[in-house]
């Protein structure tokens, strides 16, 4: 059968698949990504590591170190934490980068870990922007980080796959950081919630690999779990480039102990390059897609996104009449401080200055990112106009280091988000845009252009093609699941529930807060009356993107532990999925389940005791309600298959206890 982009990759990933068994979007499975990244939170996931008893690596040349999150932090205990890190991984033999190389995510891709054709995971939501070189970037929890650390394999469900197509050609000034501002704003309603995206269209070849690092870096804001451009002659342009650059550069800065042999850069060199031109990986013409949407790349113009949402988009032409006026400026971040992103800075600023009231802070998405715009004089140009400059790194993005916006400030930035409080103080205002024009908002000391655009509505359309029927008659369970599980409704209609309404922030730091403690807090947030209403033994059924917010794994644990047998939802926010299965608990989507009982319930109470009976057939993959009344007596509802990797993770009850299984 025809596969997407996204299938064939991860087929090439899967481990323990049935003989004959093509993957598919739904599909719960084992994987071994090429390479999982962690950074500052390396540290974590160490004590993850020792506490299920692993001693080494499964296989060192996975697990990538980077420290960028608080490298301005000099202090005694941020330097002996960075270096607790580095001798970990010397011991472990694990390719290390220090504070100062840069973002992890670029370092991920100028050292040909992010590899197009592969997957890579990490530890951080932005691995994302991987998908910019055609590799499958994703991002994992911490549990999953320390997993693949001690075993190379980890769990993965292929979420809706959706095609973007980009046609026609980007106007003069406009950017891709204009173009995933626009889509975030047109398409605002979840409609790529917890979705892969794959790029097309006679467009993305006028996109540079600059241009799509950003556009896919930005895919996690608009709700996406990927965003993936196809692998063609851009990309490999680009790897040929940058293994010219490595040749005249030298591998002295080259990690590890086998990278390097006979003077080739492991992965970016000649031969790699080649095996990939003749692989020719792309979709298949008639795979398909959960959904559709087109967007004319002529139409779209600078837009800035905010204050404090990023889907609130608004055209720059009308920003301008506003008069917006901003304390701070930034570009920094690993979305958009790359050597074309300062190129475009630095044109506008040249032989100006940076209004009195304003701070202008700059930082290169890796060192050599910086060495390049010092070599080109972009740098200094920016420097001269009054710019301060920061180490590569993340910095204020993330709420670290100097620059931070306070009490009352408006920030105009190139990051990737501007949530209330991210880069300061909760009542500053942050709004993202272009490099370009935050660098005239900078110099102007209001939110402004560089010239004068035409004020165009954005061209785009979206199709929507539903699911495919599961090709699957029957599920193959293992020895000891069971093949059918009963139990009484209890429903939660809400759609968005999210952690602190079914686990209370309060609660989430109490380290002996015991398991039955747990069970009696649980959706005291969300409905006080929920404790009295649910049995041990019963099945929750809730709305859509259930489990939204924090990941805090406690908001799955303590349902767990107040005897729920299994949640059932429209769909999940995927980090609830990850905590819940890693903790042996299962939750599985059943959208016309949820949809009926909405028809059938309403939402005049937060949580009803609904006696009826359901049966979940995992076998047979769906769910019989016993509705007993006098015109309906059972409806089935379908469920997706539910994989080997899901079943040995809940008969193991978690993760780390299959982890510790497999390390013996």
């Amino acid at each position: 059968m025809a596969q997407t982009l996204i299938e064939k990759i991860v087929q090439s990933h899967a481990v323990n698949l049935d003989e004959g068994h093509e993957v598919r979007s739904g599909d719960l499975i084992s994987i071994k990504p090429a390479h999982v990244m962690t950074h500052d939170n390396t540290g974590a996931v160490m004590g993850k590591f020792n506490s299920i008893g692993a001693t080494k690596m499964s296989n060192p040349r996975q697990p990538v170190f980077t420290l960028d999150h608080n490298v301005q932090d000099k202090s005694d205990e941020n330097l002996k934490k960075y270096a607790s890190i580095e001798q970990f991984g010397k011991e472990m033999g694990v390719d290390f980068y220090p504070a100062g190389r840069g973002i992890g995510h670029q370092v991920m891709c100028e050292e040909g870990y992010a590899w197009p054709g592969t997957m890579a995971v990490a530890s951080d939501s932005h691995s994302n922007m991987y998908g910019g070189m055609g590799c499958l970037g994703t991002p994992v929890v911490r549990t999953d980080a320390a997993a693949l650390w001690a075993t190379s394999q980890t769990w993965w469900q292929i979420p809706p796959i959706s095609r973007i197509e980009l046609t026609g050609k980007l106007k003069d000034g406009v950017t891709g950081k204009d173009v995933i501002i626009t889509l975030c704003g047109v398409y605002n309603q979840d409609e790529v919630l917890n979705h892969v995206l794959e790029f097309v269209g006679d467009g993305v070849q006028y996109l540079s690999i600059d241009e799509r690092l950003t556009i896919a870096n930005m895919t996690t804001e608009w709700g996406a779990l990927a965003g993936v451009f196809p692998i063609d002659d851009i990309t490999i342009s680009w790897l040929k480039n940058r293994s010219e650059k490595i040749k005249k550069r030298g591998l002295e800065n080259i990690p590890s102990d086998i990278d390097g042999i006979n003077g080739n850069h492991p992965r970016i060199n000649d031969e790699n390059i080649h095996k990939l031109i003749e692989k020719g990986l792309k979709a298949d013409r008639d795979a398909f897609y959960f959904q559709e949407i087109k967007l004319d790349l002529s139409s779209v113009s600078p837009h800035i996104s905010g204050p404090n949402h990023v889907k609130t988009m608004t055209n720059i032409h009308d920003a301008e009449k506003k008069e917006i006026k901003i304390n701070k400026a930034y570009l920094v971040s690993c979305v958009n401080s790359r050597l074309d992103d300062l190129k475009a800075a630095a044109q506008v600023v040249k032989n100006k200055k940076i209004a009195s009231h304003v701070e202008f802070y700059i930082a290169a998405a890796s060192n050599e990112v910086q060495e390049q715009s010092e070599d080109n004089g972009d740098w200094q140009t920016l420097i001269d106009a009054g710019a301060t400059p920061l180490p590569p790194g993340c910095g204020p993005c993330i709420g670290l280091g100097v620059g931070l916006l306070g009490p009352n400030e408006v920030g105009i930035s190139a990051t990737n988000r501007n949530f209330k409080g991210r880069m300061g103080d909760p009542s500053a205002e942050t709004y993202l845009s272009s490099p370009a024009v935050v660098a005239a908002s900078a110099i102007k000391g209001i939110i402004s252009s560089t010239f004068t655009y035409e004020k165009i509505t954005p061209s785009s359309n979206i199709t929507i093609n539903g699911k495919p029927k599961s090709s699957i008659d029957e599920v193959k369970l293992l020895d000891g699941f069971p093949e059918k599980i009963t139990g009484n409704i209890i429903f939660c209609h809400q759609d968005n529930l999210n952690t602190d309404g079914i686990y209370p922030g309060k609660y989430t730091y109490i380290d002996d807060f015991t398991n039955d403690q747990q069970a009696e807090v649980v959706m005291e947030n969300y409905d006080p009356e929920f404790g009295k209403l649910v049995s041990k033994g019963d099945l929750l059924v809730g709305g859509y993107n259930f489990g939204t917010g924090s990941s805090r794994e406690q908001a799955a644990t303590s349902l767990k532990y107040r005897g729920i047998q299994i949640v059932l939802a429209g769909s999940f926010s995927q980090t609830y999925k990850r905590n819940a299965i890693n903790n042996g608990f299962l939750v599985m989507e059943a959208p016309d389940l949820v949809n009926d009982l909405k028809n059938r319930l309403g939402d005049d109470k937060l949580s009803v005791k609904t006696d009826l009976n359901a049966i979940i057939d995992f076998k047979s993959a769906k769910i019989t309600v016993e509705y007993n009344s006098s015109t309906v007596k059972e409806i089935e509802y379908p469920l997706a298959p539910l994989g080997k990797a899901a079943q040995e993770l809940i008969l193991t009850e978690g993760l780390e206890n299959w982890v510790k299984e497999n390390i013996k």
